[in-house]
């Protein structure tokens, strides 16, 4: 009979990614709590959250979280102006998960394997911000079949670090 494991006894090796994840005005505790969970599963090293009203601590997103937002890094930043310019002296990609005429579908993006990736998200009704867009390398998107062209920013936020992920894996 199979057996369901816990977090305690799972046998999924740890492992630290090369991938921030900057949070372009996500306000919701919802949408935090599931980022930080989302961040601790995929190691994630940091998480920047840019915004003048974001605030972390909150009953909602702390039941979300479930205690990860004490595990992963983070800072919360009033804008990203010398955020990007300091990650890229650092020698990150700079990728914004968004649809635009450019973007790329995410499963077809090619990791440069010694880059470390900076994953740019955005708020849920106006997206990756036009700055923060114009600053990136690339734009990336997850391709859509429905009627929507955009989903929750948590969904989505797992479903690109696993695409990210799974490339980082398999060398």
């Amino acid at each position: 009979m199979t057996q369901q494991l816990h977090h305690t006894s799972d046998a999924f090796q740890k492992r630290a990614h090369p991938i921030v994840l900057i949070c372009d005005h996500i306000g919701s505790p919802a949408n935090i709590g599931s980022i930080f969970r989302l961040a601790d599963s995929f190691g994630v090293s940091h998480i920047y959250f840019i915004g003048e009203h974001i605030a972390i601590e909150s009953k909602r997103m702390e039941r979300t979280a479930r205690a990860t937002h004490k595990i992963v890094s983070y800072d919360v930043l009033p804008d990203a102006t010398s955020l990007l310019p300091e990650l890229r002296g650092k020698g990150y990609a700079v990728v914004a998960l968004e649809i635009t005429d450019t973007s790329t579908p995410i499963h077809n993006y090619k990791i440069n394997q010694e880059q470390p990736i900076a994953l740019i998200l955005g708020e849920e009704n106006t997206g990756v911000s036009q700055e923060l867009l114009a600053q990136a390398d690339t734009s990336v998107h997850i391709n859509m079949y429905g009627n929507n062209s955009s989903m929750n920013v948590a969904m989505a936020t797992g479903i690109a670090l696993y695409e990210l992920t799974t490339q980082l894996n398999h060398v």
